[in-house]
């Protein structure tokens, strides 16, 4: 489950928990992808981009501007496939954590 930043949960290192949660959401929305029957024409670019926000969160803490883009490839990617909404919507809280984008 998702924390909002005021309710981190203190772990064991040094690890950013919004890190942390970034990468247990990816890694939940992969597998649920992968373990999906039926094929979309936009899986190959949503699994892509799920491996590249993985690499991201496995090297410190990721660009917001580039985590923000990443979210809108994936959900364009995965269209309407409700069964893979919840792990979506795990992913964007765990982006959501890192906050906005500066502005230009």
């Amino acid at each position: 489950m998702l924390r909002s930043l005021g309710h981190r949960t203190v772990t064991g290192g040094d690890e950013d928990q919004r890190v942390a949660e970034l990468r247990a959401a990816v890694s939940r929305l992969r597998r649920e992808l992968a373990a999906h029957p039926a094929e979309f024409p936009d899986r190959v670019i949503a699994e892509d981009e799920l491996a590249a926000l993985a690499a991201m969160a496995a090297h410190g803490v990721p660009e917001v501007p580039r985590l923000r883009r990443s979210l809108l490839v994936i959900a364009g990617a995965i269209g309407s496939v409700s069964a893979l909404a919840g792990g979506l919507s795990d992913v964007r809280g765990a982006v959501e954590l890192f906050g906005e984008p500066p502005r230009r």
